[in-house]
């Protein structure tokens, strides 16, 4: 019944690599699409915070760029790839390696 009840107070989005999810509290969460341990998802405390991590890159950024906002690992391909596939962030994909998008306009 619990888990019944959160995801009704939640709302997530899937895209092919990652997914986002709207708490109730107010936090956004990004993680690797399927993935059930917390090692592949990234909290920020509202999904602005998320906003201005974006805002900051350059305009055009790999994934090392994610690397002086604290991420590591992993989480850093993830939420670049997050920044391609979510609809409000405009940028693309323009190298694999190094893993690599370009903001447009």
């Amino acid at each position: 019944m619990r888990d019944a009840l959160q995801e009704a107070l939640t709302e997530t989005r899937e895209y092919v690599y990652t997914s986002g999810t709207y708490r109730e509290d107010g936090s956004y969460v990004v993680a690797r699409r399927g993935a059930n341990s917390t090692g592949h998802s990234k909290v920020f405390d509202t999904y602005r915070e998320l906003e201005r991590l974006y805002d900051r890159l350059p305009a055009e950024f790999t994934a090392e760029d994610l690397n002086r906002s604290g991420l590591t690992g992993g989480r850093r391909h993830m939420l670049l790839r997050h920044f391609v596939e979510h609809p409000n962030f405009d940028c693309t994909l323009v190298s694999r390696q190094p893993l690599t998008a370009r903001k447009q306009g």
